[in-house]
């Protein structure tokens, strides 16, 4: 979602990061921004700030999911078209959310008859 360049001036730098992603979407997007190198969940939980606690739990998901991989310490990002397809995937899906609203169906319709037709 774009800001105005007044708010990209004016904010500070911890206010500009995207809203509403989570620490897998941010750890897949930092190790597939590069490919080429691996990184202990210490250097990973500096680079993204994701809390230190959660790099080790997220990595294990995603290497779960044949998304990540890793070799002794270091964790890289996997090969293949999934990874794309995923980070592909969560940026849809966090459009959506920012575009329509919540998750909870309760709140889509609010004032709205489902089920009515045209007056009748």
């Amino acid at each position: 979602m774009p800001i105005d360049i007044e708010r990209f001036e004016s904010d500070p730098e911890e206010e500009l990061k995207p809203q509403g992603t989570t620490n897998a979407e941010v750890i897949l997007s930092f190790l597939a921004s590069s490919p080429d190198q691996a990184y202990t969940p210490k250097e990973i939980h500096e680079a993204t700030d994701v809390a230190r606690g959660s790099v080790g739990v997220v990595l294990s998901r995603l290497e779960s999911r044949g998304l990540v991989r890793h070799r002794g310490d270091y964790w890289a990002v996997a090969t293949g078209e999934d990874v794309e397809q995923t980070l592909n995937s969560m940026r849809i899906a966090n459009t959506v959310t920012d575009r329509f609203g919540p998750e909870n169906p309760d709140e889509w319709g609010e004032g709205i008859e489902v089920g009515a037709e045209d007056g009748k």
